[in-house]
């Protein structure tokens, strides 16, 4: 609990009324959210998905627009968030996708970072149902803390954790290319 009471967001976290809201697939994706009285912007949202199939909805949030990986990563502040829509999702799919997803982030090399991504995954060993929404925090030279369902998962301290976790969608080998460009307005 250490980086949550550092990054002070044991406080109204999320959603603020959705006055207006960008559709995607079906679901309304806020145009902004509030972090610890900060509001963040949608930068971008767009669909995951495999097999034609879609799996979740990944939006970007930040507090003013980029285009650019190295952008983000600058940003003091950025949420990532994943709304879940298929329940072909479930927690082993998902650590998987997660361990690739940072072997991708990291060019292979993520044996230096290991203790993070253990703890991150872990994250995820409760069930997982459609409806479900994750919501990454990522506080520059801070770390990263986790929210499932607006209630608190955990944190994971370390800014090179925090650049690999933004890379497995925004990074030169992402999650699914045509996401990375949605959540980076492209």
């Amino acid at each position: 609990m250490k980086l949550l009471s550092y990054l002070g967001l044991a406080v109204a976290l999320f959603v603020s009324p959705i006055l207006q809201a960008k559709m995607v697939s079906g679901i309304n994706v806020p145009d902004s959210i509030v972090v610890n009285q900060q509001s963040l912007a949608l930068n971008g949202a767009g669909v995951r998905s495999k097999f034609f199939m879609d799996l979740y909805i990944g939006s970007l949030y930040l507090t003013s627009v980029q285009s650019e990986l190295e952008k983000v990563i600058e940003m003091p502040v950025a949420v990532i968030r994943l709304r879940i829509t298929s329940e072909m999702i479930t927690s082993d799919k998902m650590t998987d996708a997660i361990k690739d997803g940072f072997d991708e982030a990291t060019d292979g090399n993520s044996v230096h970072l290991q203790t993070e991504i253990d703890q991150f995954m872990a994250l995820f060993s409760a069930e997982i149902n459609d409806g479900d929404q994750f919501t990454f925090v990522l506080t520059r030279d801070k770390g990263v803390a986790s929210f499932k369902n607006d209630q608190p998962q955990g944190e994971i301290p370390g800014e090179l954790f925090r650049q690999a976790l933004i890379k497995i969608w925004l990074g030169d080998k992402p999650a699914q290319k045509s996401l990375k460009q949605d959540m980076l307005g492209q």
